[in-house]
């Protein structure tokens, strides 16, 4: 994709940009152009995503007395001095406890140009590990959006919720979209691209225009169905030991999840204050044009929270061939308050798409290490044997695999 700039009177670089979310290979031109930095360390090849860039944790955290965000004419350290009590080096690695509130400088930091703004999500391991994470930048009194043009240091507020977690520099917790002007796909618009690319499908087929759930996104729902032997679903127990983020498949699930049944009549009743992981019952396909986001949860949709909000990058669950019938969604459920019950095809969450500015030159899955292509359990890459004791997961068997190209 070619660009061109030219000087602004504050000496900012304007830039010109087709309009939507940048894809990698404009990423890494973004890197090179010092619009995204990292000081004396290097952003590794592996950061860059088809439509988003990791985002890691510098060398400590400050634990807090509470959660903030600065004003309109104070910037993040400012509000730390009251608020901060302990600094915590992260080099050799550390573990923050559960249920407190911690704020970590990150390593990269941000130099926008003035067309560009910015948002950010946690990753998808992050938020499968109930750990609440968000960005906050300096006189923005906003978490997760960065105003067009911002240069400033970026700081992850991060709260272990069910798991104590052993931390430590360069672990990418968070993600982060740059955009140019307006890229959020209206309904009708969804509709058409549905009709050439189907972006939902249950089992092998794709869902019918007068099927989909639409109002701002796409709706998707549960899939807790199956006799009472099936596993839909993980409950997070509270007493288990820290998860190491630095190691990927090494931990027993039975040590920290217990699985869920569900009850007569496809269904099962959430406890209050209790993390749940689930799958949608509809397969996801973003295709190589478009991206999206899981959108935070609707409170007029019952006592429940559903999902850390995240980003779907293109490609995921796509199949040129349509071999693949999409990948479902994990999502992450608490209940509020009271128990709540939930039922099969219960529609719990939303997916926005967006336009990508051009076509990223690498895809979810196909042509990445991606970790959740295709899945069929929904725990983190931190787990061994994931798919151990969820081979019942669903009546229709294992989806079928990505097929390349």
């Amino acid at each position: 994709m070619t660009t061109a700039t030219h000087r602004t009177t504050d000496n900012q670089t304007a830039v010109s940009l087709t309009p939507g979310v940048l894809p990698a290979q404009r990423l890494r031109e973004a890197v090179a152009q010092g619009w995204v930095s990292a000081g004396n360390w290097r952003i590794p090849p592996e950061s860059v995503q088809p439509a988003s860039l990791d985002l890691r944790l510098g060398d400590h955290a400050w634990a807090l007395r509470c959660s903030f965000l600065p004003d309109s004419g104070s910037s993040v350290e400012e509000k730390l001095q009251d608020l901060a009590f302990q600094k915590i080096d992260l080099r050799d690695g550390a573990t923050l406890e559960r249920d407190r509130p911690y704020l970590v400088p990150l390593l990269e930091e941000l130099r926008l140009p003035p067309e560009v703004h910015a948002k950010t999500n946690p990753k998808s391991s992050t938020g499968r590990l109930d750990v609440f994470t968000r960005v906050i930048t300096d006189r923005n009194h906003r978490f997760d959006e960065i105003a067009s043009g911002y240069r400033g240091k970026l700081y992850l507020e991060v709260v272990p919720r069910s798991f104590a977690i052993r931390a430590k520099t360069g672990v990418a917790l968070n993600q982060i979209r740059l955009l140019s002007g307006e890229a959020r796909l209206t309904d009708q618009e969804l509709l058409l691209v549905h009709e050439e690319f189907p972006l939902l499908y249950v089992d092998s087929h794709a869902l019918r225009a007068s099927e989909l759930s639409l109002a701002g996104g796409l709706f998707l729902s549960l899939d807790i169905s199956g006799p009472p032997e099936n596993i839909v679903g993980y409950r997070a127990k509270r007493n288990s030991l820290p998860v190491d983020l630095e190691h990927t498949g090494t931990l027993r699930w039975p040590d920290y999840w217990d699985p869920v049944h569900p009850e007569q009549g496809s269904r099962i009743v959430l406890e209050p204050e209790v993390f749940y992981l689930l799958l949608s019952a509809e397969g996801v396909s973003i295709p190589p044009s478009y991206a999206a986001e899981m959108l935070a949860y609707d409170p007029t949709a019952g006592e429940l929270r559903t999902h850390y909000a995240g980003f779907f990058d293109p490609g995921f669950g796509f199949s040129k061939s349509k071999k693949q019938y999409g990948s479902r969604a994990a999502l992450e459920v608490r209940a509020r308050d009271v128990p709540f019950m939930v039922e099969h095809r219960q529609p719990v969450c939303k997916l926005a798409f967006e336009r990508m500015a051009s076509d990223p030159d690498v895809l979810y899955g196909q042509d990445l290490g991606s970790n959740y292509q295709g899945q069929q359990t929904m725990l983190s890459k931190h787990f061994v044997e994931q798919t151990a004791g969820i081979a019942q997961l669903s009546l229709r068997g294992p989806e079928p695999p990505l097929e390349a190209g």
